[in-house]
């Protein structure tokens, strides 16, 4: 058995070893967390005598790869003071996984998220990455990207995309649970610490490269991936000196394929946005089968917010999908990274170190779809759409249909997505007099997300009979008719009018955002008493954030009126077809098991011969129409924040034997403040502009930008404690308290307004008022460690969360807007009351759970089973938010005084992002030079929205739950290792529901699985 005297874990011990006698209490508690460990020390061999001949010395095992790596970790988890589990590198710029967040979704109670088949964004202990710090080599830093509408589009908030960097640039992750006053605030859920390697962290020279293949059973494509890392150091005359350079290169292509609804509505349900379909009159006019009555399929009256709802059963009181249709999605990845490290260590107590992290991450994205329309639109689309017949089932949807008169499309669009991440850190680490220690960082990173093409064009067929879908007999795989060859370009006209329904698609919106950093920190520790240490310290970090989109100029697309229609196509030239321009898309529906007569071919708007024929890329006006591009037309979207944190820190670490118990650990108070300025346009009113054009004079829409800044501070005061107790051999007892806290996320903070409709008196809009988000964390955990490669353990958590933030609708008076008087049209006044859509803080809630690991080598096991392993983690989560469905209402304006009518309506719900059940088993074998593995990663279904108005009145948008299994296999001839790896071996789909009673599909797709063949060298 490992014992206490081979582990360093306290300051006391190292001056003299504590015998520890144990209970038969504790002994029964042990056996019942681990049988399988309390077997294996029963079966260890008796203690060999004191003195041994050379010849019967007992050979070492040396254990290396990917068990070496979970050795290495437990060694780090045992010696701290705070709650972390941590995962390291297998070897020299080898990381377990190819990327970051596949690695972290091992560790007990983290869960992620994918985007395009790749893990994007994590979510720990139910908190999602709102809530979760990210530091790269030890600052705090923002890395995003781009990603599709349904996974949440652009980031722009504070989460950190991990699917930017390459896994083989870092040697270490850890995950920080609990935390102490050193530690940087902003996290509820977890801090994640990234380090890149430097060239102390190895004894002498190391050189190591890499090669990998990749295919893609869905895309056949090969992805290549390259990785390089030489380090050496020196001994000079001025000390000892270090330096490392890493790179890593790896290209992607990928399909996603599948279907989607974009969500299901009712339209006797409020927030529908397509109002009725229609039952009488010119309207109604069926010519695929005899029409039905108003009693079948029901009236409407209110329109989108209906009054006077259709009867029960009838097709106007049932839920059908919005945008029925199936799609794909091709992705073209090229990531870079790279890593430099200078260290200097000019006597043997002191280094200094200058980091560098670059990342280049294009993610390219072209998207196509044959979709049908009408059941999203209102006006020419749904009031006059027939209906020829329909089912329905017993959950209220409008589950089967045909249909005339619906407007079907062809879409595609194409995104250029690029993030440049660089981060410069310098790091002064030295010990000064008998017992003192000091730290200082300076450091800056700034990422650059750009989507500088984002361009979409449509073809479309108006008014179009005999179309039916089928979701009967599968909701995620649906059988659609459209009465019509979708591959033949007669069937499409790319149309600039509104008259028979949506004009055809002409979308441009380029975007940026940048994210900077700037961190200065100073850390000291002084050993004042034996056991005792103190620390104190501070850090200031000035952080901004920008952003900016650019979109069409409205345009009036009749010759008379004042309807203005933005991102209307312009007509083609004279002589060009739609058959000039279009792409024949092919071979979909590999692996989905489509039912038969789904179409798996259909055409697509060609970008590139548009633009031959249009020179829509020009950012001019020119004969075939006005490709102009500005901010104006998307104000909501250009702001700016700045945000200074200033904060202090006490803390005191102590080691001390309580009545023979080794009690370590940490208490401290954390004083921050947070001071933000934060700047947002808006629009204060339309200019019609006459233009003219090679091709005549159209009316255009000039937005008049306005500009609105709000600064603020607030302190927070955040104490915290970590105990780690010892009351038995090899046995810790860990608590945890802290309150903790994380600033509101960046849009949530725009002043101004994104959207405003004086004749509805609506409006949507961010609040730079906001409080952060509080909670008080205790932790409560067992770890038993029966020997150095072995862990069982127990975790109990609450996290009582004192302020949420949600989205909801308030009534308030135009004057508490705090928006000017000039901006007021039909009619409305300062006093007239407007339903005003933005960012609340709510009451909060508690989440509770508990965390199983369990990590053992069989060694105990005969040969050939002595040489597997397992690790297995469960997590269970639970908590109960109030959200707010509905603001509380008042009396009049004008009205003294002024008091509630109504209180808010509350509902609870689970918290956004958080999954009940999820669980990873990873299954190892390794016998010398071969070594093998298998993971599968099971997450339970979570919420990814709760907001009625923002959902069609779906009360929940859930996602799905997944199952997700990987392997790796690898062979080491000498200094070459030859792997092979297979991810996501089930094809796992990613699918997305509406409704917490009706699980209606909203998403489902897949994107295949990737194998990799690959070669590494190591000098």
């Amino acid at each position: 058995m490992w014992s206490r005297e081979e582990d360093t874990l306290s300051q006391v011990s190292k001056t003299r070893i504590r015998a520890l006698k144990l209970g038969a209490s504790g002994g029964a508690m042990l056996m019942a967390m681990a049988m399988a460990g309390a077997a294996a020390a029963q079966d260890a061999p008796a203690a060999a005598p004191a003195a041994q001949p050379e010849d019967n010395a007992v050979e070492a095992v040396v254990v290396t790869g990917f068990r070496a790596s979970l050795a290495n970790a437990l060694d780090i988890k045992r010696r701290e003071n705070d709650l972390v589990d941590v995962i390291k590198a297998q070897d020299i710029a080898d990381f377990p996984d190819l990327n970051l967040a596949e690695s972290l979704q091992r560790v007990p109670g983290v869960s992620i998220d994918r985007d395009g088949g790749e893990g994007r964004t994590i979510t720990v202990r139910g908190l999602g990455p709102d809530f979760t710090v990210v530091r790269l080599n030890g600052l705090e830093a923002l890395a995003t990207t781009g990603g599709k509408d349904s996974s949440g589009g652009a980031n722009r908030g504070r989460q950190f995309d991990f699917s930017i960097f390459a896994s083989e640039l870092f040697n270490s992750v850890t995950v920080r649970k609990s935390t102490s006053a050193s530690n940087e605030e902003g996290s509820l859920g977890a801090i994640i610490d990234l380090q890149a390697a430097r060239p102390f962290d190895f004894s002498g020279p190391a050189m190591s490269m890499g090669a990998k293949i990749g295919w893609n059973d869905l895309s056949r494509e090969n992805d290549p991936r390259f990785t390089f890392l030489a380090s050496n150091r020196w001994d000079t005359g001025i000390g000892e000196i270090g330096a490392l350079i890493s790179v890593a290169y790896a290209e992607r292509k990928t399909l996603e394929e599948g279907s989607s609804t974009g969500r299901w509505e009712n339209p006797s349900v409020a927030f529908n946005s397509s109002t009725a379909f229609p039952c009488t009159g010119a309207a109604y006019n069926p010519v695929s089968g005899p029409p039905l009555t108003c009693s079948q399929i029901g009236t409407v009256v209110g329109g989108t917010s209906p009054t006077t709802p259709a009867a029960t059963g009838t097709a106007n009181n049932l839920w059908h999908p919005r945008i029925p249709r199936y799609g794909r999605l091709q992705y073209d990845q090229k990531r870079l990274g790279l890593t430099g490290s200078l260290q200097w260590r000019p006597t043997e107590n002191s280094t200094l170190s200058l980091d560098a992290l670059v990342a280049n991450f294009t993610n390219n994205r072209d998207e196509t779809y044959l979709e049908v329309i009408s059941f999203s639109r209102s006006g020419a689309g749904m009031p006059q759409t027939d209906v020829v017949n329909f089912q329905a089932d017993d959950k209220g949807h409008l589950i089967k249909g045909t249909f005339d008169d619906v407007d079907a499309r062809v879409e595609y669009r194409h995104d250029d997505l690029k993030t440049e991440f660089n981060q410069f850190t310098l790091t002064y680490d030295t010990k000064f007099g008998e017992a003192g220690h000091l730290n200082v960082v300076y450091g800056q990173s700034r990422s650059i997300q750009d989507n500088p093409v984002q361009t979409t064009f449509s073809f479309d067929r108006y008014n179009s009979d005999n179309y039916s879908y089928d979701y009967s007999a599968n909701d995620k795989l649906p059988n659609f008719n459209y009465g019509f060859d979708p591959t033949n370009p007669a069937n499409f006209v790319y149309s600039p009018s509104n008259a028979n329904g949506d004009p055809s698609l002409l979308r441009m919106r380029p975007s940026k955002a940048v994210n900077t950093f700037k961190t200065f920190r100073a850390d000291v520790d002084y050993q004042i008493l034996d056991g005792f240490k103190l620390r104190y310290g501070g850090d200031y970090k000035e952080y901004g954030f920008s952003s900016w989109e650019q979109r069409l100029y409205s345009r009036n697309l009749a010759t008379t009126g004042t309807t203005f229609t933005a991102e209307a196509a312009y007509g083609l030239p004279a002589g060009v077809t739609v058959a000039d321009v279009s792409r024949l898309i092919t071979g979909f529906g590999r692996g989905l098991d489509l039912p038969s007569g789904v179409p798996t071919s259909w055409i697509a708007p060609d970008l590139d011969k548009l633009s031959k024929v249009l020179d829509y890329n020009c950012n001019c006006i020119n004969q075939y129409g006005d490709f102009r591009l500005s901010v104006l037309n998307q104000l909501g979207a250009l702001r700016e924040i700045t945000e200074k944190d200033t904060a202090f820190y006490l803390q005191g670490d102590f080691d001390y034997d309580i009545f023979n118990i080794p009690v370590r650990g940490n208490f401290g108070v954390r004083q921050v403040k947070t001071e933000q300025s934060a700047t947002g346009h808006y629009n204060s009113g339309n200019k019609t502009v006459a233009v003219t054009t090679p091709f005549g004079v159209i009316s255009e829409q000039v937005a008049t930008d306005a500009v609105q800044t709000v600064d603020r501070e607030y302190t927070n005061t955040l104490p915290s404690l970590n105990i780690s107790a010892q009351p038995m051999e090899n046995l810790f007892i860990r608590f945890a308290a802290a309150k903790v806290m994380t600033r509101p996320q960046l849009p949530n903070l725009t002043p101004g307004f994104t959207a405003m409709s004086q004749s509805n008196q609506t409006l949507t809009r961010g609040n730079p008022d906001l409080n952060p988000m509080l909670a008080n964390n205790l932790d409560l955990s067992f770890e038993w460690y029966p020997d150095k490669e072995t862990l069982f353990s127990a975790g109990f958590f609450q996290k009582d969360i004192k302020s949420y933030i949600q989205q909801t609708a308030e009534v308030m008076t135009w004057a508490e807007t705090g928006l000017p008087d000039s901006l007021l049209s039909n009619g409305n006044t300062a006093a007239t009351e407007f339903t005003v859509t933005t960012n609340v803080n709510s009451p909060g809630g508690k989440l509770k759970g508990f965390e199983l690991s369990a990590q053992r080598p069989f060694t105990f096991l005969p040969a050939p089973f002595d040489k597997f392993g397992a690790i297995l983690n469960y997590t269970h989560v639970k908590s109960d938010i109030a959200y707010i469905i509905k603001s509380p209402t008042y009396t009049a304006p004008g009205v003294t005084p002024r008091v509630q009518t109504a209180p808010a309506v509350l509902v609870t719900q689970p918290l956004v992002n958080l999954s009940p059940d999820a669980f990873n088993a990873t299954l190892y074998y390794e016998n010398g030079p071969f070594k093998a593995r298998v993971s599968g990663s099971y997450r339970d279904q979570y919420l990814i929205q709760v907001a009625p108005s923002a959902t069609n009145n779906n009360d929940v948008r859930i996602k799905e739950e997944t199952f997700n299994l990987d392997g790796q296999v690898s062979y080491e001839f000498n200094k070459f290792t030859v792997t092979f790896e297979a991810i996501n071996l089930t094809d796992q789909e990613d699918s997305k529901v509406d409704d917490s009673t009706r699980l209606s599909s909203e998403e489902y797709v897949h994107y295949g699985r990737q194998f990799y063949l690959g070669v590494k060298y190591k000098f």
